[in-house]
């Protein structure tokens, strides 16, 4: 039934200060824009991030961080944290070793959306095996 991962929904109540954030983030600007939507490419399989003006938010942006928890693969996670902690976001949950090759780390960006990072070494592993490199 799940054919594997398609967008990672935020959004953002200054939706013009999220786009100047993420494209910061990610170093390149939206591949796709409407007016209140936009959607950013991430990594080595293209997958989305979409953001949406605030008022589109199914629950109140203010109470809690939104969205899922969807981790995204980072080569060095303590340079991802100091770069996510410089453009501040904030700690949601901090590095922690869940396993040997598994690390994680949470923020909340300055948008109120839950954002975490993974070095994950069977994430690599899967790469390699199509030939993708490590």
């Amino acid at each position: 039934m799940l054919r594997g991962f398609s967008t990672i929904s935020f959004f953002a109540d200054d939706f013009e200060a999220a786009k100047a954030w993420y494209t910061e983030l990610l170093g390149a600007g939206p591949y796709f824009e409407v007016p209140g939507y936009m959607e950013f490419r991430v990594g080595e399989y293209q997958h989305e991030i979409g953001i949406a003006q605030g008022e589109w938010a199914p629950h109140d942006m203010s109470a809690a961080p939104g969205g899922a928890i969807a981790y995204w693969q980072v080569d060095d996670l303590d340079a991802a944290i100091a770069r996510l902690t410089a453009l501040g976001a904030k700690e949601y949950e901090p590095k922690i070793v869940r396993g040997e090759g598994f690390e994680t780390a949470s923020f909340v960006d300055p948008f109120g959306n839950l954002l975490a990072v993974m070095y994950n070494q069977h994430y690599l592993d899967i790469l390699a095996s199509f030939g993708k490199g490590a």
